[in-house]
């Protein structure tokens, strides 16, 4: 899928590296983005501890929303779509990452 490819360039281009696999889901007015493979192996360590994960869940968010703008674009040029919200979250302990942007409508109906 395209978004799927897009955003894993995105990910190479602007944070530095790219996920091991990215697969995207389309439902109603959302898309999901699911990342595998996204944490070096000096993050797992860093996540050893609650205050490490508490850093590392937070630095990496604030990387995801000061490239927002660069991720809704994408969305736009791919879904046809802006985006209402955007939901992130990332596993330290097993280093998936879940973007959900909300759509301002549904993707799969026609304007």
């Amino acid at each position: 899928m395209e978004l799927s490819a897009r955003i894993t360039q995105w990910e190479k281009e602007y944070l530095g590296r790219g996920s091991l696999t990215c697969k995207s889901d389309l439902l109603r007015d959302l898309a999901i983005v699911t990342l595998q493979g996204v944490l070096t192996p000096a993050e797992y360590e860093l996540s050893t501890t609650m205050t490490g994960c508490e850093q590392l869940k937070k630095y990496r968010n604030n990387l995801v929303e000061s490239g927002r703008s660069q991720l809704e674009s994408i969305v736009e040029q791919v879904l046809d779509r802006s985006i209402v919200s955007l939901h992130t979250d990332i596993s330290t302990k097993t280093g998936e990452r879940l973007i959900v942007f909300r759509l301002n409508a549904p993707w799969d109906k026609l304007d």
